[in-house]
């Protein structure tokens, strides 16, 4: 069982979670805390295993408690439960394990425990990246990502079909995505691995790669990344 701790400024929302975590099962809350600083002290004085926090809150926010709570040595993991998805932004660059959108279904919450179970003592796994398409945010399943390019500060997420925005940069992305069979192929492009159908040698020790998505999208390869990338590939 994973002991966790429930942060929310509103009872009835501590509740809700609370009967939810029940039905989900896996989790024994063995507190609860209903602002920043008061879970603060909840967390050094037991060690959580994982904390369901509410973002936004009198005082500080649970954004700026998951910052202080990652100087911790061992750090709790951080679910961000919020009725508000326009802050999956934040939630990602503070290496958030998950971010769970109010209202919560059982189901959900079920993936989330079962994914923070292998996140006990390992790096966290990123499931969903937050991205902005037609004035909309959505979180996008990296899963369905073939490529990533720089454009400036921000990045492009390609998918079979579509492109979407996001703020986070590619070497933000690199680095929580590199795990996952994601490869930095060029300073302007991150690809997914398991998304690359052919490999073809170019003049001068460059390659290009050719995808499997819809349009066949060719992505070029620096040489200096070619060595690497043939050693990722198993060429």
């Amino acid at each position: 069982m994973l002991k966790a701790l429930v942060v929310d400024d509103e009872a009835p929302a501590r509740s809700e979670l609370r009967y939810l975590l029940d039905e989900a099962g896996g989790v024994e809350v063995v507190g609860e805390a209903s602002n920043a600083v008061e879970a603060l002290q909840l967390i050094k004085a037991i060690p959580y295993d994982v904390v369901f926090l509410d973002i936004d809150m009198p005082g500080l926010s649970g954004v700026e408690l998951a910052e202080q709570l990652s100087t911790m040595d061992r750090p709790p993991s951080i679910v961000f439960v919020t009725a508000h998805s326009e802050h999956a932004v934040k939630a990602f660059e503070v290496a958030a394990n998950d971010y769970l959108v109010k209202p919560v279904e059982v189901t959900r919450l079920r993936q989330c425990i079962e994914r923070l179970r292998p996140a006990q003592g390992t790096p966290a796994r990123i499931e969903r990246i937050p991205v902005e398409k037609a004035g909309r945010k959505l979180l996008l399943q990296v899963e369905d990502i073939s490529y990533i390019m720089a454009k400036d500060d921000y990045s492009y997420l390609h998918t079979d079909r579509e492109r979407y925005l996001s703020t986070i940069s590619l070497a933000q992305l690199e680095t929580k995505l590199e795990a996952q069979g994601f490869f930095r192929v060029h300073r302007r492009y991150l690809v997914n691995l398991a998304r690359v159908k052919e490999v073809v040698p170019m003049y001068g020790g460059t390659m290009l790669l050719t995808l499997d998505d819809h349009d066949a999208t060719q992505v070029p390869v620096s040489r200096r990344r070619v060595p690497s990338l043939k050693r990722s590939l198993g060429l």
